[in-house]
Formats: structure tokens, C-alpha cells, sequence
């Protein structure tokens, strides 16, 4: 067994990426507060909105409760219903799947390559089989894994030859940027998340990004509960309470200001591992050297994670997780791929093999914007002492 040490008594735990908060946040929120717009819609959330777009390269912006509420009505937006199909990347978190649950369409998943991001080429091979049996796939939804952006041109190569539209996941890259473009510029729509781990958070909250004024309407509507333009309540479809709230809005204007901040932060993190624990017998940094910073292609650095080659380290990424959990602090295995999960046993997948692999091999490390150099060498003396007993 690995040798480990346990955390001093009362050393606080690090957590894997803590919401980063200073008074630039409360004086934002208190604002909102004081203004009267406390119900979901107002002047934040429509400035948050507008900021957003900016940022992210599109011309519209929806503001809304969750990534999981941009990805339904999304899809939605998209004409995706019951009967569909829909392909999504196997590594993931459960919300991509369960968003094309949730509108009647079955899930079809397509494996990653070495950047654990959607492969083309099997994606490649999932449509035309999919077509050859007769079978309407209605959207495809990559993912930008651990802030790392899709091969997104490649991706759309394959999908505009057969008239299929683009749903993009990136939840997990907001910040990042490939080939010049921001994460969210790419798909007919693009989505994002603000939950509480994320590299800007609204507490809880998501957006959908889009170029097309129709589609943004349609969100903006269905949102809202889908309810008509006119002086009595009157309905005629089935609506959703999914608007992100005006005070939550505020809170992510001011976070919106420090992006640049948390970016530098946690790609200094980033920096540190790599020269502690990059040079390790059987230890590597997921993505590099792709995923290192360059003139027009850049992580967010979201979440740094180890793979971890047993046969040469000597350990297991469950090996270092538990390490680490001794001496509190978190870490987790990167996601389990959806075809893996009980709840989508039986679904069609393409796979290859290799998002099994980095599920078996990889570990997440702490990386939030709101921790500093020393608990990053607390977290590296762990992992150090583990790999080298």
C-alpha cells in the first residue's frame, strides 16, 4: 500500500474549486437587492445578459437556472422530441444524457479522443450507421471536457453534411478559447454553466448562447412558462420556470469582472503541478501540451487532473484520491462515462475505449481561483509522498 500521512489536527480542507467571493460580489448583490428587482427578470439580468454575449462572441444571450435548463430547452429550441436521436459525448456529466431525456429523445453516445473531447471520426461513423438504419438523429452535443474546447470544426464538418445541428456543452469551458474563438461562439447554440464549482458562478445559473434571434426567443418563451403576451394568463404549450433570477444576475456581473483574475489563478495553479508532479515516473497532466496556453488556443483550467499509468507510478489515481482525503482534501476521478452509468445501461454507444481509460486513470485536483500557492504545496507534498513510497 502507498504511504500516507494524515492532515495535521484542524488543518482546514481544501476543496476541489470553491466559489471565489470578495466585496466587489456582495456590493453587487446588495445593489440588486436594493434596487427591488428580487423576482427572475430585471435590469441585471438583462446587463448580464448583454455581457455575456459579448464575451462569449454571439449575439444572444438567454440567462437562465441551470446548464441543465439551457441544455433542455436547447434541444427543444432545436425541434428535438419523442422518437429522436440524439448523439453526445460519453464523457460527461449526467446533465447532457439527461437533458434529451427529459425532451422524449434517446441518447446515443460517442467515445473521445486523447483530449477527451468528442471524437469526429467516430462520430463520423455513429451518424452513418445511425442513418443507414433508418434512424433521425435530431441534434449532436459535444462537450468541452474540463474546460478543453472541442474540435469543433472538425465536428461540424461531419454533422453539416448531413444537415444535423450542434448543441455545444460548454459548461466546463467558459474562458477557454480555440482557434481565436471563445468556448460558447461555436454550435447553432451553445451552453453554459454557472453552478457552484464552476470558473464563474451565479450560485446556481446557466445561459444559452446563440446567433439565431428565433432560437433565442424561443428559449426566452419557453422559459418563462411559455405563457402568451396578453393581459390574462393564458398558455398554449407547456412552459418552464427556468429564468435565472435578477439578483443571482448580479452576483455573476461581478464575477464576470475578475474572469481574467480566476484565469490567471488557476493556470498559475496549473503551472505549479505541472513543475511538481509533471515530471514524475507514470504521472501526467491531462492535455498538455495542447491544453497549455498559446496566442489563439487556451484552457480555462478549470479542473487540473492527473492520469495516472499504474505500471509506472506505482499507485492508483483511487490510491492518491484516498491519500488525499486522509490529509482533507478533495480530489475526484474524472467523470464515468455515460455508457458506463446504470441509468443509461442498454443505450447505444460507439466507444473505442478510450474514456474508459481516462476515467481509470485520471484524478482531478484541486484548482479553484480562491486557493493559493501554499494549498497547492499542500496538495503536491501529499501526492509526492504517496508516489514515491
Amino acid at each position: 500500500m502507498p504511504h500516507t500521512c494524515a492532515a495535521p489536527v484542524g488543518e482546514s480542507r481544501i476543496y476541489l474549486s470553491s466559489p471565489d467571493m470578495s466585496t466587489l460580489e456582495e456590493r453587487s448583490v446588495l445593489r440588486a437587492v436594493r434596487s427591488g428587482w428580487i423576482a427572475p427578470l430585471g435590469p441585471e439580468l438583462d446587463a448580464f445578459e448583454a455581457e455575456l454575449a459579448v464575451l462569449s462572441g454571439r449575439k444572444y444571450a438567454v440567462g437562465l437556472s441551470s446548464g441543465t435548463a439551457a441544455l433542455h430547452l436547447g434541444l427543444l429550441a432545436l425541434g428535438v422530441g419523442e422518437g429522436d436521436v440524439v448523439v453526445v459525448s460519453t464523457l460527461t456529466f449526467a446533465a447532457t444524457a439527461n437533458a434529451v431525456v427529459y425532451t422524449g429523445a434517446r441518447p446515443v453516445f460517442v467515445d473521445s479522443d486523447a483530449s477527451g473531447n468528442m471524437d469526429p471520426d467516430v462520430l463520423e461513423t455513429a451518424l452513418a450507421t445511425l442513418a443507414a438504419e433508418g434512424q433521425r438523429v435530431a441534434a449532436v452535443v459535444p462537450v468541452d471536457l474540463m474546460g478543453k474546447v472541442a474540435d469543433h470544426a472538425r465536428i461540424r464538418e461531419v454533422t453539416a453534411r448531413r444537415g444535423i445541428p450542434v448543441l455545444s456543452d460548454a459548461a466546463e469551458a467558459f474562458g477557454a478559447t480555440r482557434d481565436g474563438r471563445p468556448a460558447a461562439a461555436y454550435g447553432d447554440m451553445a451552453v453554459l454553466s454557472f453552478n457552484g464549482n464552476k470558473v464563474v458562478t451565479t450560485s446556481g445559473g446557466g445561459a444559452l448562447l446563440t446567433d439565431d434571434a428565433e432560437h433565442a426567443q424561443r428559449v426566452r418563451h419557453l422559459a418563462t412558462q411559455a405563457r402568451v403576451p396578453i393581459a390574462y394568463y393564458e398558455h398554449t404549450e407547456v412552459g418552464y420556470n427556468y429564468r435565472l433570477s435578477n439578483v443571482l444576475a448580479a452576483l455573476g456581473r461581478a464575477q464576470l469582472v475578475r474572469l481574467p483574475q480566476f484565469l490567471a489563478s488557476r493556470r498559475a495553479h496549473r503551472e505549479q503541478y505541472r513543475d511538481r508532479l509533471g515530471h514524475q515516473p507514470g504521472i501526467s497532466i491531462f492535455g498538455e501540451p495542447w491544453g497549455g496556453p498559446s496566442e489563439d488556443t487556451m484552457d480555462n483550467c478549470w479542473l487540473t487532473t492527473l492520469l495516472v499509468d499504474q505500471e509506472a507510478a506505482g499507485v492508483t489515481n483511487e490510491d492518491l484520491r484516498l491519500a488525499l482525503d486522509r490529509a482533507n482534501i478533495e480530489a475526484r476521478p474524472m467523470w464515468n462515462p455515460m455508457h458506463r452509468q446504470p441509468a443509461y445501461k442498454g443505450e447505444r454507444a460507439f466507444i473505442t475505449g478510450v474514456s474508459d481509460w481516462l476515467f481509470a486513470s485520471g484524478l482531478s485536483l484541486p484548482s479553484g481561483s480562491a486557493l493559493d500557492a501554499s494549498d497547492i504545496d499542500r496538495v503536491c507534498t501529499v501526492l509526492l509522498r504517496s508516489i514515491r513510497a
